[in-house]
């Protein structure tokens, strides 16, 4: 039988680590962090974008998510969970990185 998951993040122990941490950041960091992920948007197609920002739309304010309440914070973690796994693991690789040398100059 398959194992269950509860958040879409939670089939990839790096993603998981990623935002699980992220979420208890300081706001300076989560503002840093949002943008990091926002230029995901490169690697995501256009149709998929469209659908980020209808999301964004539904659940701004109203999600019960800790990123929910912050339009950009959402934003950034909508297009890191449409992302291609293969950019999902090397953005939540870029993110722990960044998180545990407190900086995102590099990114």
């Amino acid at each position: 039988m398959a194992e269950e998951y509860r958040r879409w993040y939670d089939r990839d122990p790096i993603l998981k680590e990623a935002l699980e941490l992220l979420k208890v950041q300081p706001e300076e960091t989560k503002v840093e962090a949002a943008d990091f992920m926002i230029k995901l948007q490169e690697n995501v197609a256009a149709e998929v974008i469209e659908h980020v920002y209808q999301m964004v739309k539904t659940y701004e304010n109203k999600g019960n998510r800790w990123y929910d309440k912050d339009p950009v914070m959402l934003k950034a973690i909508e297009l890191l969970r449409v992302a291609p796994p293969a950019t999902q693991r090397k953005a939540a690789l870029k993110l722990l990185l960044a998180l545990e040398e407190k900086s995102f100059d590099n990114m």
